[in-house]
């Protein structure tokens, strides 16, 4: 198993790099991996525009040696990405059918992080994230999803269906937002070999 040099962090819904959790990661891999290319992009809200920005990046990357961590949205985007290079992959809380889940955002967004960032989630959104679903495709390469009973935006059951064959962390309680993921960022390193 080769050690991981190169690692994807995505994001969720109205979310950016400045999300906790990616500052937190970015932060582990600086001090404790400092060899690792970490790369964790602004997505467009385009579902289109955003794998089409990270697979031309991730293109260029050793293939034995890449990982892709996702939050929520970003969990998504991560089993598709691990798809396309059969990688480990870890799911923080993921969306398990956006398409679904995101019909009722059509229209004007602000951003999490920044209320003045604007952007609009446009109708053919709904169908870029259809396209973008690989459940019933057997994974790629390993999965560890950490989900919260506590997250308050999406159903933990139907999260720890969609991934039977992923180590799972079910926590008692917790947020959508994965409050305290520091505690979880050992785990997460050993997992994708770092």
């Amino acid at each position: 198993m080769n050690r991981t040099t190169h690692l994807l962090y995505l994001h969720g819904f109205r979310s950016s790099p400045q999300s906790a959790k990616a500052r937190q990661m970015a932060a582990h891999v600086a001090a404790e991996h400092p060899g690792v290319h970490f790369w964790c992009p602004q997505l467009p809200p385009s579902p289109r525009e955003a794998m089409a920005l990270v697979a031309g990046t991730v293109a260029h990357w050793p293939r034995a040696s890449s990982a892709v961590v996702g939050s929520s949205l970003g969990g998504f985007y991560a089993s598709w990405v691990a798809q396309q290079l059969s990688c480990p992959s870890v799911m923080l809380n993921p969306a398990v059918d956006p398409a679904r889940d995101l019909a009722r955002y059509i229209g004007e967004q602000t951003s999490w992080h920044d209320p003045a960032e604007r952007f609009f989630f446009l109708p053919e959104y709904i169908t870029e994230l259809q396209a973008l679903d690989v459940r019933g495709q057997p994974p790629a390469g390993p999965e560890l999803a950490i989900i919260a009973k506590g997250d308050e935006v999406l159903d933990w059951r139907e999260m720890v269906a969609r991934y039977p064959a992923a180590q799972q962390e079910v926590l008692e309680g917790g947020d959508h937002a994965l409050s305290g993921f520091e505690v979880h960022l050992p785990r997460v390193a050993s997992f994708m070999r770092l």
